[in-house]
């Protein structure tokens, strides 16, 4: 499985993986796929005691947006070491289904979504 295209991460930062997998637990309400299989997550960087998080979503008036910025503040106070969470959400790029892991992929093939 090809992991998630993650284009900020920030060069030599070895927390952007451990913020990745706390926020790989959010799944998209209306989608049986996590948020980082979905690609929605752009950047993933620790800078001190802060996760500063680039987030995209499918669509700009997303529903769901406020409860998954809740969700991955949540999640990411509970990674050892981060006092703060900073989320920018992009919008350029656009999200396609370009950005979906493989792991993503199969997950909404198999829940009959059509790539």
């Amino acid at each position: 499985m090809a992991g998630p295209r993650v284009e900020n991460a920030g060069a030599g930062d070895d927390r952007a993986a451990e913020l990745l997998a706390a926020l790989d637990g959010i799944y998209d309400p209306e989608m049986p796929c996590s948020i980082v299989d979905l690609g929605l997550v752009y950047g993933a960087r620790f800078d001190g005691g802060c996760a500063k998080i680039v987030l995209t979503y499918t669509a700009i008036g997303c529903p769901a947006r406020e409860m998954l910025e809740d969700d991955v503040r949540e999640r990411l106070l509970g990674v050892s070491g981060v006092h703060s969470v900073e989320i920018e959400v992009v919008w350029s790029p656009p999200w396609t289904k370009e950005r979906l892991t493989a792991r993503g992929r199969e997950l909404l093939l198999a829940s009959g979504y059509s790539l």
